[in-house]
This record gives structure tokens, C-alpha cells and sequence, in this order.
């Protein structure tokens, strides 16, 4: 459900003598998540009731076509429906598992948009929490039922089929992405030029700030118990997505399970790449990649960034300290 508990502000900056200018704040919950959105120099004529209502409709849409959390989604729908002859969906639903399975195969399954059962067996997903790791055989089992290929699709005929019938479909590694890109064509088609758009950490940006110049994107620190900059990014006209392994996750006997899980092992990544952050036009190829590069490790992920030319940005624990690694496209952007 998307609920919106404090909708507006009004910062007045202009008058604060330092030429600032206007900045529109807009803020609530969604997707399970929050969300932010900052308009540069709102227009007098802007309707800002037409506007929260504008955007509270295009969350609860997204919500509906693509969560995991609640059972009146069409994504739940699917992933209840046990056929495996074609099944008609929305275009929306259809275009969302052929992205989502166009960057499976691109990551060669590092990001994987039928990992469901395996993020649901570690206790990350909508059934709640777990006290102890699952055994080998459970891994082995819903590993089964995890595979990409597995989705057969038809956009032009709204037709997606199973394999498998207990094929469980998870977009929440691009779901908040496509909430920003949504977001941001909703501003874009307002005439809203200047604008940042942050749902759960993902974000895009437009124009200029308050003081007019790019955006300064903050990439966090990897740390368990505290949230600090350890880069700053400054950027325009683009989306930032980050992925770690340092947020959610669930300590057994002196051991750390992260959240993010490895399609291909079935089981939560142990390499030291702390965390990734893909700069991207698109907020939802960003969200998706950003997970697979973490999948993927501090090895493969940069190789991988590098081959796609996509600009990456990935933070290693090397012992008390952090390594950073930056592919070619990261470096010509404008950090600090």
C-alpha cells in the first residue's frame, strides 16, 4: 500500500542571501520502502495537489504490478498460478519480466528474475525471517526451481509461459528502478526539468540543484554501523543505483548471511566486494546491475561493467581498509 505521511514543504532557500533557489520537497512511503522527491524551482502554476496525486497513482501502480508483498499483485498472481501452458498478462507485466530476463541473460544469471525461491528460503523475502541457514538439500531444492530460462515470453502476443510450475518470479532487484524511471517520465512530461527522484536508495536526477549545479550524490560508506559518505559523486540527466551487502542481512553462530544471494549457488555471496554503484540512464538497468556486479564479486563485477561499458564503481574490503575500483565510463565523471 502506498501511504503518504508527509507530502509537501516548501523551502524558501532564496531568501537565505545566497542565491539559492526554491526547492519543492515531496516525501511518503512506497514499495516497502520511502521515497523522496525534490523539485528545483517549481513553477508558480505547478498544481501540487494534482502532483502528489499523480505520484501516489503511479506508485500504487507499480506496487501492484510488481510486488512480492502483497497477494493482489499481478506479480503474485503469476507466481501462484501453478500451468505451465501461456498465461495472459498486462504489456506492463510482460515488458517487466523481458527486461528483467533480457539482464539475466546478459549478466549470465548473476542477476537472475526467478531467484524467488532462494531469497525466500534464506528468510528475505515476504514469508519473514529465518533463525538458521537452510540445509543443503532445501538449497538444492529451490535451486530447482531457479533458472531464467525457465520463463518463455511473447510481448506481441501478452502471453509469458512457466517451465516449471513452481517457477517464482522476483523483480525486487529492479522493481524501485523502474519506480524512478516512472517518477522521472512523470516530472519529464510536467515540464519539470530540475529534480531528484530517490525511491529506497535508487535515485535519478535532472538539470541542476537548488544551488545550480549538478547534483552531489553521496555514496555510502560499507558499514554495518553507520551511515557516512566515503565518495561523492556529481552528476546530471542520470540515474545512481547502489547495491551492498552490509545492510540486510542475519548473523548464525559467528556467521554473516547478506541478503544478496547468488543465483547460481544458491547460496548468500562471501567474497569481499562490500558494495556497487552503477551510474546509468536508466534507474532500473542500474538497480539490476548493481546487484549483479555484487553477485559477481570484486573480480568478475568490474570485468563484466567494463565489457558492457557501464559505469561502475566498486568498493572491496581489503583487511581494516576499502579498495576502490572504477571502470573507464565511472572515472569521466565528475567525483570527489
Amino acid at each position: 500500500m502506498v501511504r503518504l505521511p508527509l507530502l509537501a514543504a516548501l523551502l524558501t532557500l532564496a531568501g537565505c542571501g545566497d542565491g539559492r533557489l526554491e526547492q519543492l520537497d515531496l516525501s511518503g512511503n512506497a514499495l516497502g520502502t520511502t521515497f523522496n522527491v525534490s523539485i528545483v524551482a517549481p513553477p508558480d502554476a505547478l498544481d501540487i495537489d494534482a502532483l502528489e496525486g499523480d505520484i501516489v497513482a503511479t506508485l500504487t501502480r507499480i506496487d501492484l504490478l510488481a510486488s512480492t508483498w502483497r497477494g493482489d499483485s499481478e506479480l503474485s498472481a503469476f507466481n501462484e498460478n501453478t500451468s505451465v501452458d501461456w498465461i495472459l498478462v498486462s504489456p506492463a507485466f510482460c515488458a517487466a519480466l523481458e527486461s528483467t530476463r533480457d539482464i539475466s541473460e546478459a549478466t549470465n544469471g548473476a542477476f537472475d528474475v526467478t531467484v524467488g525461491p532462494l531469497v525466500n528460503l534464506w528468510g528475505f523475502g515476504p514469508g519473514g525471517d529465518v533463525a538458521a541457514p537452510p540445509s543443503d538439500a532445501e538449497i538444492d531444492a529451490a535451486r530447482r526451481r531457479v533458472g531464467y530460462g525457465q520463463l518463455d515470453i511473447d510481448c506481441d502476443a501478452r502471453l509469458v509461459r512457466k517451465d516449471h510450475r513452481a517457477i517464482y518470479v522476483d523483480l525486487s532487484g529492479w522493481a524501485k528502478g523502474h519506480a524512478v524511471d516512472a517518477l522521472a517520465a512523470l516530472l519529464d512530461a510536467r515540464g519539470l526539468g530540475n529534480y531528484l527522484v530517490e525511491i529506497g536508495g535508487e535515485l535519478r536526477v535532472s538539470g541542476h540543484n537548488s544551488e545550480r549545479r549538478n547534483w552531489a550524490i553521496a555514496i555510502e560508506a560499507p558499514s554495518t554501523s553507520e551511515r557516512v559518505p566515503h565518495a561523492i559523486v556529481r552528476v546530471t540527466d542520470t540515474s545512481v543505483a547502489t547495491s551492498g551487502d552490509y545492510r540486510n542481512y542475519f548473523e548464525h553462530d559467528g556467521a554473516r548471511y547478506s541478503h544478496t544471494i547468488d543465483p547460481r549457488t544458491g547460496r548468500p555471496v562471501t567474497h569481499d566486494l562490500a558494495a556497487v554503484t552503477v551510474v546509468h540512464p536508466s534507474a532500473a538497468f542500474a538497480d539490476a546491475m548493481a546487484t549483479a556486479f555484487l553477485v559477481l564479486g570484486p573480480v568478475n563485477g568490474p570485468a563484466l561493467a567494463t565489457e558492457l561499458d557501464v559505469a561502475g564503481y566498486f568498493l572491496v574490503r581489503n583487511g581494516t581498509n576499502i579498495e576502490e575500483i572504477a571502470t573507464l565510463r565511472f572515472d569521466t565523471l565528475d567525483t570527489q
